[in-house]
């Protein structure tokens, strides 16, 4: 028993040295993550102690029954409770958030007088002061401002915790193998754990003091899925910004003067954005905040002198609430600037795909196989219209918005960085809308109407390819069509140039198949045609190439490389291939969008009216 304390005396001695370590050892901006580094070992040493009998009585146990959550008769559950806020604390202490912050400043007080009332433990209430003053004195780098939020967040914690809550329920009655009484079953086990975490007593029965050791533990998960529900159901909402009407007109004035420069500059209209302006406001940033991610699209809009005064508000913004920046798809020109700018760096994401209207034919060798299903598709009956969306009357207009939502292939609208996510706006009269008809003996519910392809403009000479939706009953190729179509009537539009999809990771792929490749890149092509099952890299590469285009390189911007598998999630669901919220059934989003009128519709109203 003697051999043993002192050990137990080195590594209280050596978490002691940690904390002073933290109070004056690394530099202030890494103060939150070390915290909540921190939070989440303790949380899960106090999970471990709670749940699992033979880990109280291990080595590590010496430094488990220290921190701030096992108190005296109630550890298990206590130090379970104690485990699991801890680790949801620990994510918003790392991004220093204000708020968690200030929980950790109460709790912490709390954690100490618990230690001294119930164990008398000299060291835990020791170790409590000192990690609360290790958080008063940098305590400035705990200011970021709350993250977009709204009810749905109560829903999901409801049932990530529910289903975290059975799970480790499970283990907690599954843990006392030596006190169980008879062989319950997997049915008697889960049903006991139903019942425990509600506070009643459950069909499985232990030996001596276990089964109060189990029934507040899942009790204290019960509480605790409880309280945290209640808690962000009624939490003040702060809900994502969207682009305001007057954020609306500012940007497109500045596409007016400026819109030329880059193909992505239109998509900045997306009302699901938030936009910042440099202090001239002759530059804007436009962005939305997903999981954490101030993903930025494009390049910055505007004057390119004042370029930076944006990027630079667009940085605070990102500090001021420890959101990570990024930015998809800017052009090289951006990627400098960026770079120059914020000390980020950049990486090649792919190719857009730019076809130069005067140079654009169907001869050739190289245009074979596009003219000749074209010209199949033609002698099948089918015809093409293009049009301005301001020539297009109301009645035509909601048949195309009709048919474009109905033929969409998931159940969210895809895009974000080149997608405008709306088509047949009143404010968006130069987009221009492609086309394809046939007439059949027995029309549909959208008439003749087959294909349709949306582009929105590019300066006053181009336009860049937005969404493409045809009847799946159609015959293939009407995307190809419906392109031809529109290089072929670009011209009399004033159009020299057009932007078609964005060919991710395309130079991999172009090299990849060359003789001579290496090894190192015949495998990185390999692995991108493998996810071309789910994703559309190799098609999308292979549909662009049809039509004879210039690549344009693009890039993403990022902070460190430890940041690119959260930014490549988030990217994933700003472009719709990753959907964590529950979607409305589709005639219920129906009826939302006709209440909703956009901002210029209801202004048109209002002119008529009076």
């Amino acid at each position: 028993m003697s051999g043993k304390v002192p050990q137990r005396s080195s590594q209280v001695g050596h978490l002691t040295s940690r904390v002073r370590h933290l109070l004056r050892g690394p530099r202030p901006e890494a103060v939150p993550a070390l915290v909540g580094r921190a939070c989440s070992l303790v949380g899960l040493l106090n999970i471990a102690a709670g749940v699992f009998p033979r880990f109280r009585h291990s080595r590590m146990h010496a430094i488990a029954e220290v921190l701030p959550g096992a108190f005296g008769p109630f550890a298990a559950a206590l130090s379970l409770s104690a485990g699991v806020l801890l680790l949801l604390l620990a994510h918003g202490l790392k991004r220093g958030k204000r708020r968690a912050w200030r929980a950790a400043v109460v709790l912490l007080p709390a954690g100490a007088v618990a230690q001294f009332m119930y164990r008398h433990s000299v060291v835990g209430v020791l170790i409590s002061v000192l990690l609360l003053t290790a958080l008063l004195r940098h305590r400035d780098q705990f200011a970021a401002l709350p993250d977009p939020r709204s009810r749905w967040r109560a829903l999901a914690n409801f049932v990530l915790m529910s289903a975290g809550s059975l799970a480790l329920g499970l283990v907690i009655v599954s843990a006392h193998p030596g006190t169980l009484v008879g062989d319950p079953s997997l049915a008697d086990r889960i049903t006991h754990v139903l019942y425990g975490l509600f506070g009643f007593e459950g069909p499985v029965d232990y030996q001596g003091n276990t089964s109060w050791t189990v029934a507040f533990s899942l009790g204290a998960l019960g509480w605790i899925t409880a309280v945290t529900t209640i808690y962000l159901a009624f939490r003040p909402e702060h809900p994502a910004a969207h682009l305001t009407e007057d954020d609306e007109t500012r940007l497109r004035a500045l596409l007016a003067k400026h819109g030329g420069r880059d193909s992505l500059g239109h998509f900045a209209l997306r009302r699901d954005k938030a936009v910042v302006f440099s202090p001239s406001g002759k530059a804007a940033v436009t962005y939305r905040v997903v999981s954490g991610v101030m993903l930025a699209s494009g390049d910055p809009i505007g004057d390119v002198e004042a370029w930076p005064g944006a990027i630079e508000r667009f940085m605070d913004e990102a500090k001021a609430h420890s959101w990570t920046p990024a930015v998809m798809g800017c052009s090289e020109t951006g990627a400098e600037v960026w770079t120059r700018e914020t000390g980020l760096d950049a990486l090649e994401l792919g190719d857009e795909a730019v076809v130069d209207v005067p140079d654009f034919s169907l001869a050739g060798r190289a245009m074979r196989n596009v003219r000749q299903m074209v010209k199949r598709i033609e002698r099948a009956g089918y015809e093409t219209r293009v049009r301005r969306v301001r020539d297009l009357g109301e009645t035509e207009l909601e048949r195309i918005r009709r048919a474009a939502e109905d033929w969409r292939g998931t159940d969210t609208e895809r895009g974000f960085s080149m997608a405008l996510g709306r088509v047949g706006d009143p404010s968006d009269g130069d987009c221009l809308i492609a086309t394809a008809h046939k007439a059949d003996e027995e029309p549909g519910e959208y008439g003749d109407l087959k294909a349709i392809l949306h582009f929105v403009p590019w300066g006053t000479d181009g336009v860049s390819l937005d969404l493409m939706r045809r009847d799946r009953s159609a015959d293939p190729g009407m995307n190809e069509l419906l392109i031809v179509a529109a290089l072929q009537a670009a011209p009399k539009f004033g159009i020299a140039r057009v932007s078609l999809n964005f060919a991710m990771f395309r130079s991999a792929l172009a090299r990849g198949e060359k003789i001579g490749a290496g090894p190192v890149l015949r495998a990185w092509r390999g692995l991108l045609v493998f996810l071309s099952r789910w994703f559309q890299i190799e098609s999308l590469y292979k549909f662009n190439a049809k039509f004879q285009p210039r690549w344009e390189p693009r890039f993403v911007v990022y902070r460190a490389s430890g940041d690119l598998p959260r930014l490549g999630f988030a990217a994933m669901q700003a472009e719709g291939f990753v959907n964590l919220a529950l979607p409305l059934p589709r005639f219920l989003r129906r009826r939302t969008a006709a209440r909703r009128p956009c901002p210029h519709q209801v202004a048109e109203r209002e002119v008529r009216a009076a």
